[in-house]
């Protein structure tokens, strides 16, 4: 990788980095809140307008100071940085480390454990063959132009698109049209083709951001890090996209462990790397990142859910494909009316919807700041039935966090054609059937081996192994003359006098079918960003004492996100010590850990105070102080964090309290009632 691109890559992201990065949330205007919104089907959906979100400003105005906290409490900071750092890479600290990883045990409590679904893990190095049937050799790139006057400035078109979109929005003289004009390109921003983004930057005259020069046009460029496999190099490989095809790859060995049944569950957690254009605004865009993904397999003919009725009636923002489209807004709507309008697919498709819902209010998204997009039909793969991105609204505005879609059979048969294997479930029938099928007659089969000689077998193997559709077809291009076909890369004439067909009724007793796939897929990254951005409020400045003056930020996590559980702290350091409080000390610790129970303490000489206000900006529920008075009757004090309320209990009694505290089967509401004098 040459400097300049690193040096380049740096210095587009700090220019973004200091540009305006907060966005405000659009509201319901007059016109749209009275329209009804047209859906695929031609029907409109029974929803309501979502409401406009109130306080989505604070976000934005309070980024400077958390993002000044994160990196001085070290919950995460650009990797390399002593050599001066590389943009799109950032390596989490120990608080920011143990949060991540507390996401993910609740990604897996509430997917794994909940959906009983079975996990894997596989290699974050593919080899070519793989990535080539996937699509992702050829397809996996984004739109990058170039200054023309200097070519080592580059930016990704549909960011910076979207960029020139928002500054056209902020005019004060705005029309209407033009409102709806600009937020219509907006949206479509990521769904143009080649030709279309570089029609539309010409129109709009887009110069580079930095120098004001003329852009070169839009061309592809591939996303993903090559690396040769073995001394020899010769094997090509590259780092994986993402962590789907590992779960796609392993399909028929995960089937067997279900019993062989449908439907079933695979997930993987892992990294993922893609080497971005322009990487920017934190850890919302970057080059190494964690996923979590879910490939839920079904009957593509049978794409109903068994537990879709416990969430119908559970009412979400959602923002159809054709509303964005026409610059309109967002609507509320039960997830059960807009399956059965078609606005969702099928159940399976909407319970996932759901459950992603329930997942990230879970953790402490607000659920006011939640809305789910539908892609573009442009945006769309060709082979998606549909897909929808749990967007949550933060400092960087409207951020892509989760992606569920039915990605139909498109990847098993990909793997199943170019690894030449059977991965086609198996339903055996009740009652057999007899089907007509179509096929080469044995003659056939003979004066193809030995038309092509050597090549004759590969042929007629190729021949028999394709599916009635396929052959349907070959058999309509025979009827017009000679057809050319590509078999293991090269290329063989079939005739209508060498290939001929019959049909035969047969008796089938199972039925064979190559099943769909939704998926579910977790920007892990992405959601510990915005869930930093939700819980994040300071308190009023203290004007006096030794801390006058200064920001008091809080990280409110729910006690199954936060880094600690709870932090001990002797009143000073006169407790600290003691040899009564290190025995008492070392007693609670082992208490702590038998429950799981993360901890820390702070024994520095520091008022407590201050220690209370650092424990609160980690994020850290409940604090335990050992003061005078434990060491006569060995009770403690316990604070919480939020309402900064204390009690006095038995030390005896704290461990067991707070492991009820943190797995919600008490309330501090009710250990108020219970300990409060």
């Amino acid at each position: 990788m040459s400097a300049d691109f690193l040096e380049t890559t740096i210095r587009y992201y700090c220019f973004k980095a200091g540009g305006k990065p907060g966005a405000s949330v659009p509201s319901a205007s007059k016109s749209s809140a009275n329209s009804s919104l047209p859906v695929a089907n031609g029907c409109a959906p029974a929803g309501e307008p979502a409401p406009s979100v109130a306080g989505g400003d604070r976000f934005s105005k309070n980024q400077k100071d958390l993002l000044e906290l994160c990196k001085r409490r070290f919950f995460y900071r650009q990797a390399f940085d002593i050599y001066g750092g590389v943009a799109g890479f950032f390596t989490y600290g120990p608080p920011g480390c143990a949060v991540k990883n507390n996401i993910i045990r609740h990604w897996r409590q509430h997917f794994v454990i909940h959906e009983h679904l079975l996990e894997v893990e596989d290699t974050c190095i593919m080899q070519h063959p793989v990535l080539k049937a996937s699509g992702h050799v050829d397809r996996f790139n984004d739109f990058m132009v170039k200054d023309v006057l200097d070519e080592s400035k580059f930016f990704r078109a549909d960011k910076l698109l979207e960029d020139v979109m928002d500054e056209k929005l902020k005019a004060a003289d705005l029309t209407e049209a033009q409102r709806q004009e600009y937020t219509s390109v907006r949206n479509q921003a990521d769904a143009y083709s080649q030709k279309e983004i570089g029609e539309v930057f010409k129109k709009y005259a887009i110069k580079s951001p930095e120098t004001g020069n003329d852009l070169s046009d839009p061309y592809e460029f591939n996303l993903m890090f090559p690396t040769p496999i073995g001394p020899g190099g010769y094997l090509q490989g590259y780092l994986r996209p993402e962590t789907a095809q590992g779960i796609f790859l392993n399909y028929k060995y995960c089937c067997e462990q279900n019993g062989n049944r449908l439907p079933f569950g695979v997930a993987q957690v892992g990294r993922a790397f893609r080497n971005e254009i322009a990487p920017r605004a934190g850890l919302t865009r970057q080059r190494e990142f964690t996923q979590a993904e879910i490939e839920y397999f079904v009957n593509p003919g049978n794409k109903d859910h068994p537990k879709f009725k416990d969430v119908q009636d559970t009412v979400l923002t959602l923002f159809h494909s054709d509303a964005q489209l026409a610059a309109k807004n967002s609507v509320s709507m039960k997830v059960g009316e807009a399956v059965r309008g078609g606005l969702i697919n099928n159940e399976t498709l909407g319970y996932y919807i759901v459950r992603t819902y329930m997942f990230l209010v879970s953790i402490g998204i607000s659920k006011e700041f939640i809305r789910f997009r539908q892609h573009l039909p442009t945006e769309m793969a060709h082979y998606a039935a549909d897909c929808w991105d749990a967007e949550i609204f933060g400092s960087y505005g409207w951020l892509e966090c989760v992606g569920i879609a039915d990605r139909a059979a498109f990847d098993l048969n990909a793997h199943a054609k170019a690894a030449k294997c059977d991965l086609q479930y198996k339903e055996k029938l009740d009652t057999p059937i007899e089907k007509e099928m179509l096929s080469i007659t044995k003659a056939s089969g003979v004066a193809v081996m030995k038309a092509f000689k050597k090549d004759g077998k590969m042929v007629k193997e190729w021949l028999e192994q394709l599916s009635q559709e396929e052959l349907e077809g070959i058999q309509a291009d025979l009827k017009k003359g000679p057809k050319d076909v590509e078999v293991e890369g090269s290329t063989f004439t079939l005739t209508p006098e060498l290939v001929i067909m019959e049909r035969k009724m047969a008796k089938q007793t199972v039925n064979a079918f190559t099943p769909g796939v939704i998926e579910p897929s977790f920007g892990i990254d992405r959601i510990f960003a915005s869930l930093l951005d939700h819980i994040y409020y300071a308190r009023p400045k203290d004007e006096s004492g030794e801390d006058k003056g200064q920001t008091r930020g809080v990280l409110a996590f729910a006690a199954t996100s936060a880094p600690y559980k709870c932090a001990i702290l002797p009143l000073d350091q006169r407790i600290s010590r003691d040899e009564k409080f290190q025995k008492m000390f070392a007693d609670l610790r082992r208490e702590l850990s038998a429950l799981g129970l993360s901890y820390t303490s702070d024994e520095s000489g520091a008022t407590i105070g201050r220690r209370y206000s650092r424990n609160d900006e980690l994020g850290i529920p409940f604090a335990v102080t050992f003061d005078f008075d434990t060491m006569q009757d060995s009770t403690v004090t316990l604070r919480e964090r939020d309402t900064m309320n204390q009690i006095r209990l038995p030390l005896k009694e704290l461990a067991q309290l707070l492991r009820n505290l943190c797995t919600a089967e008490t309330s501090w509401e009710a250990t108020l009632k219970k300990y409060k004098k």
